[in-house]
């Protein structure tokens, strides 16, 4: 038990470390590519699901997953909203210039 912990202090301290040094202006693509190894959570929560044998097991693997599919979509979502910033708005047709004027 206590290795599991010390282990999770240290990984905790590790990725805070790592991340602090990572200039602001990355932190969008490193999120973005972030979202796809998410996706790992999911196949855990799974392959735990098949292991259960017990009613809370299933309960638990069941909100496990479903936490885990919400923590995609939702990456998924905010790194759509973060990209349409960056695109040019669309002029309407009515406001396009016609031929000949300027």
């Amino acid at each position: 038990m206590f290795t599991n912990l010390a282990l999770f202090v240290l990984s905790l301290l590790v990725g805070f470390e790592v991340i602090s040094k990572i200039p602001s202006t990355l932190h969008t693509p490193m999120m973005s590519g972030a979202n796809a190894i998410h996706g790992v959570v999911v196949a855990g929560a799974i392959v735990i699901a098949a292991l259960a044998d017990d009613p809370a097991g299933y309960v638990l693997t069941f909100i496990a997953a479903a936490f885990a599919a919400a923590n995609v979509v939702g990456g998924y979502v905010v790194t759509d909203r973060m990209l349409k910033m960056f695109r040019k708005p669309d002029r309407p047709a009515a406001d396009a210039p016609k031929a000949g004027q300027k």
